[in-house]
């Protein structure tokens, strides 16, 4: 498992989807995930700690699991197939280990929420993550890799995430 942190949040100028930028705190890899607008609010809100006036859906989900006793403890991105990124939301509950599939949009929201590591399988950072190339860290031309996704982003609309 690799840890990450949530880099940014960017968004698409192509369509209403929104891309959640993971890196990973041990080296100069980024997994770009897209995410829906609705998610990315949700996870948006918490990092630039908005105050609401009553609990989101990720807030209703935090405050479910602490009533019924569990604590989160992670949350892993676990799988890629077919262009799709699957993720599970780690519990424990009377010593015991609970396993919850989600979405990763979700399961980031609600990582956020409980203030609690984010990991990707190593898997899934072999198949999609990007490591920007050293020229570009020295003051060189953008990567390759980064130019798809950053000609499709609109960061004007970012607000200082």
């Amino acid at each position: 498992m690799v840890e990450v942190k949530i880099d940014s949040i960017r968004v698409s100028l192509m369509s209403q989807h929104r891309v959640v930028i993971l890196k990973d705190v041990g080296s100069d890899r980024y997994l770009p995930i897209w995410i829906g607008p609705y998610e990315a609010d949700a996870i948006t809100i918490q990092l630039q700690e908005v105050q609401v006036a009553r609990p989101l859906t990720h807030d209703l989900l935090k405050t479910f699991i602490a009533e019924l006793g569990a604590t989160i403890r992670h949350i892993l991105v676990s799988d890629l197939r077919n262009d799709t990124f699957y993720a599970s939301i780690v519990l424990e509950r009377n010593g015991r280990r609970v396993e919850i599939d989600s979405r990763p949009s979700d399961a980031i929201a609600l990582a956020v929420r409980a203030q609690v590591p984010i990991y990707v399988d190593e898997s899934v950072m072999d198949k999609a993550a990007i490591t920007p190339e050293e020229e570009a860290e020295e003051g060189g031309e953008t990567p390759s890799a980064f130019k798809d996704l950053i000609e499709g982003l609109d960061l004007d609309q970012l607000g200082g995430s």
